[in-house]
């Protein structure tokens, strides 16, 4: 019997949880960048951070994370 090999071990997969916990890493990952005061990433930032506090996880993380992304392209600009 050939067995195919595990695809886990050919790439390790990044996993994401849309936890309480992961808003506030999140947070805090952005809370440390200078550009992430500036607009839209300052905005968007806080909208996922009062979704986070709401119980809106899901959407929270998907704000932060959208705020991280707009603050790290102004840093490489």
């Amino acid at each position: 019997m050939v067995m195919a090999p595990a695809l886990a071990a050919e790439q390790p997969v990044n996993v994401t949880t849309d936890t309480q916990e992961y808003c506030s890493i999140l947070g805090a990952r952005l809370s440390v960048l200078p550009e992430a005061q500036l607009e839209p990433a300052r905005s968007i930032g806080a909208d996922g951070r009062r979704l986070c506090e709401s119980g809106h996880v899901r959407a929270g993380v998907a704000r932060l994370r959208s705020a991280l992304r707009l603050a790290q392209a102004a840093a490489a600009h």
